[in-house]
């Protein structure tokens, strides 16, 4: 006769999902790839900058020359700020388009520049605006109330008729229509939209053919020249608001009292049984 052999035990669904087959055991080693290198934290946030001291925080002031770009590098070779800021470490608090010219902030402290940029601010900026035509008292009324633009309504902004400002000639300069005259308007806004301003006026019928930003807050342009830069002395800021203690991962919300809320767990309550022969008292 024949020995039988002996059957295979069976392997469970969990032995299967493991590449050899075996279970896990608590306890057992990770391979060295999963190990976390020593020295190492794991699972921690990445620390933040430290802090700028006092004595070295910067604030420069900038006027942006037409058709530089608001940034350090550019791959297709484009003027940009790093033409005119060489010092190391100084950053754009902001934004200017690059047709556009005028102010600019930069600074090499992180948190004056989060609250320069930050919506919450609401610094007022003024635009000196060269527009196609002459806008009529109601199209002025219609800016200052606040136009519907693609994004949304806009705020209400401060706007006028001006005297054309004493400044630079644009290389090249803007294009001029013989029979259509052209008008400056100051306009004073404390959003930052995608290129705002040039939108508003269109809305209004009157393309903006020239913008140059005047102001920022309490900072001018007075004095600077295209390309030229100054520093100011940095603002004092506000303590940060501190923000509230986040629960910790995994921990549940407090149930909420029967006092608290006048419902106890009570509230639904089994229906008595009734018992055969006995019938109770109708209302």
């Amino acid at each position: 006769m024949f020995a039988m052999k002996p059957a295979r035990p069976r392997r469970s669904l969990a032995e299967r999902a493991t590449p050899s087959g075996r279970t896990a055991r608590a306890g057992a080693q990770r391979p060295a790839s999963a190990r976390p290198r020593p020295g190492s934290q794991p699972d921690q946030p990445a620390r933040q900058k430290p802090a700028v001291a006092p004595a070295d925080r910067k604030l420069l002031l900038l006027n942006k020359p037409y058709m530089v770009l608001c940034q350090f590098t550019d791959e297709a070779g484009r003027e940009t700020l790093k033409d005119y800021i060489t010092e190391p470490g100084i950053y754009a608090a902001g934004r200017l388009d690059r047709d556009s010219e005028g102010l600019l902030l930069l600074t090499n402290d992180g948190i004056l520049q989060a609250r320069l940029t930050q919506p919450g601010e609401k610094l007022p900026k003024t635009y000196w605006v060269q527009v196609e035509g002459e806008p009529s008292d109601e199209a002025i009324s219609a800016l200052c109330a606040g136009v519907t633009l693609n994004d949304g309504p806009t705020l209400p902004a401060e706007v006028r008729r001006m005297a054309p400002p004493a400044v630079w000639e644009r290389t090249p300069p803007i294009r001029e229509r013989k029979a259509i005259p052209t008008c400056w308007l100051e306009i004073k806004i404390v959003e930052g939209r995608n290129r705002q301003v040039r939108r508003m006026t269109a809305h209004i019928g009157h393309p903006t053919l020239r913008l140059i930003r005047y102001a920022i807050g309490e900072w001018t342009l007075d004095g600077l020249a295209p390309g030229e830069h100054s520093a100011v002395p940095a603002p004092a800021l506000p303590p940060a608001r501190r923000a509230a203690p986040e629960r910790r991962s995994g921990a549940k919300p407090p149930r909420p009292s029967s006092s608290s809320t006048g419902k106890g767990r009570a509230t639904a309550r089994r229906p008595a049984r009734r018992h055969p022969g006995k019938q109770g008292a109708s209302s």
